[in-house]
């Protein structure tokens, strides 16, 4: 089989959501974590578990939306707002919500991903940056989710309840 750079974005999309190789997927960063965990405030400041999966799936769904054409809205005014915009409320039912939301969207971007070509990665990403090709899009975009994975690792581990057998 010929390498070709979508089978290369489909590859690092199931690293940063499931397969754990080189690095510690998003799953595996989530699993076993609990609302009072997820709400645990890093010494020093710093987004918490909950507020950094918020502001993930906000972005995922945006770039899901993407693949499947929908429009996504006007969006939040600062990247900020991003990670304190979820609708679920503070709690375990809300936390368990939050978590099934962020299994739905990476359920479907793969899908989403499945269905693209080699041309559409050359398509501009929208007509209001046609500058940036759509390929070159969700090349940042993965690395964007396992740079938050590696931020929920750090505060586990600074918070105890990180698992080493990941």
């Amino acid at each position: 089989m010929k390498l070709t750079a979508l089978n290369v974005l489909q590859l690092q999309k199931e690293n940063t959501w499931d397969t754990q190789e080189w690095i510690i997927p998003l799953s595996a960063a989530l699993r076993g974590l609990n609302a009072e965990q997820a709400d645990w405030q890093p010494p020093g400041g710093g987004n918490t578990i909950r507020e950094t999966l918020t502001h993930l799936n906000y972005y995922n769904q945006r770039l899901l939306n993407r693949l499947k054409n929908t429009p996504s809205g006007s969006g939040l005014p600062t990247n900020e707002a991003t990670f304190t915009s979820g609708e679920h409320p503070k709690d375990s039912a809300g936390w368990n919500a939050l978590l099934e939301e962020a299994g739905r969207i990476a359920t479907e971007l793969g899908q989403a991903l499945g269905g693209l070509t080699d041309s559409d990665l050359e398509a501009p990403y929208s007509p209001a940056n046609a500058q940036v090709l759509f390929g070159e899009e969700l090349a940042r975009w993965m690395l964007h989710d396992a740079y938050h994975a590696g931020q929920i690792v750090l505060i586990r581990r600074q918070q105890g309840s990180w698992h080493t057998e990941a």
